[in-house]
This record gives structure tokens, sequence and C-alpha cells, in this order.
């Protein structure tokens, strides 16, 4: 690992890994000068147990077709080797300590969307999830200001000092991993408006509705 090295973990569901996924990383990439972004779909993340997932297997390989393209970037299946639920602080542990092994410092970052700051409060230790990692919080409705005001007096004022610092402007989306499995399921999602080859990957596996075609012969 290279001395002071910038390291983010950008974790979720990734079902699936689309377009906007991959602009949030490279706008983190470049204005926070991160040297690494590791990609790391979740087991079974808290806000969705109960909820149906693609498999671990499909979604880890959603992200690598997806990202094999860009050197900075990995992914890792250290959550789905854990199972279970997936809290971030054990997530962020880990990395630490690899990082303090490794040859060099290294500043952690964690990449999540401002949807997540009202239920962050919640999370397992999240003191120590925001003390961890430097947040990089994406966002594109509202205003810094609005979406931190609901967080004072639920969280130390230090750690929404973290946040704000954190706070990375991005352009609207036109859909939401829900709208895109809505639209495979309907066959009306065209190949380029997902990473290349993730399309492929899914009617091959027959995930989100689409048949595969072995299901097709």
């Amino acid at each position: 690992m290279a001395p002071s090295s910038r390291i983010a973990l950008f974790g979720g569901s990734f079902d699936p890994v689309h377009r906007g996924h991959l602009e949030v990383a490279r706008r983190a990439a470049a204005e926070f000068e991160l040297d690494r972004v590791i990609f790391m779909p979740a087991a079974t993340p808290p806000h969705k147990v109960g909820k149906d997932l693609a498999p671990g297997s499909a979604r880890l390989a959603m992200l690598e077709r997806a990202t094999s393209e860009e050197a900075s970037w990995e992914v890792s299946d250290a959550e789905l080797q854990r199972a279970g639920t997936s809290f971030t602080v054990d997530t962020l542990r880990t990395l630490a300590e690899q990082c303090r092994a490794g040859e060099g410092a290294a500043e952690l970052f964690m990449i999540i969307g401002s949807d997540n700051l009202p239920g962050l409060p919640a999370w397992r230790e999240v003191e120590e999830v925001l003390t961890l990692a430097q947040p990089i919080v994406a966002w594109r409705e509202g205003t810094p200001e609005g979406h931190l005001a609901e967080l004072a007096g639920r969280l130390p004022a230090d750690l929404v000092g973290r946040l704000s610092d954190g706070f990375m402007r991005l352009p609207p989306l036109s859909e939401s991993a829900t709208e895109v499995r809505a639209r495979i399921a309907a066959g009306t999602l065209e190949d380029d408006e997902l990473p290349a080859g993730v399309l492929a990957l899914i009617e091959r596996d027959g995930l989100y509705g689409m048949c595969s075609p072995e299901a097709q012969a």
C-alpha cells in the first residue's frame, strides 16, 4: 500500500449496479483525491432485512464486470463471506486493521447517499463509524444545511461537522435501482443503459424477471 493512501469504502446492495453508482465513485475519487475505491456488496443490508436480493454471487459478478476497466477500483466479497446482516462498523474495523498492518499510512473514507442521513443515528455504533472513516455524502436534492439540520441533537456536533465536510453534489440521475429492475422485468431497458456487460450477466442468470437463454430454449 502506498504511503498516505486515501481509500474509500463504497458499500450497498448493488442490486444491480448501474451507471449512477459508477458516477458517484468517479466524482468521489476526483473531489477527494482517492487512491482506491472498494465496492463491497452487502450480504443483507440492515434496512433490507427480509427483502429479496439477487444472489450475492451474481451481484459480485456484475460489480466485477462494471468496474473492470478502472485500475483504482476493486470489488470485495468481505461482507458476503461474513454473511448475516452487514453492519458498516464491522467492515470498517476490518479495513482499519488491514491498513494498520500494511505499509504506510492510509486514510479511510466511506461513500454514502444523502438518503441514508435520516436513519444514520440508528446505525450500529454510528459514532465509531463516523470516526473510523471520513464520510463522503453524495446528494442531489435539497441543501447540506437542510440535510444536517435533521441530525442536530441526534449526533455529536463534531460528527455532524465531519458529514458536512464530506458533502458532494451530484447531477440528478434518471433512474434508481428499483426503476432499473422494473424496466428489466418489462423488457424495456437497453444494453447501453447499464455498465458494459452487466445486462448480459442479468440475462444469463435470469435475474429481475428476465428469462435466461436456457429458459427461452
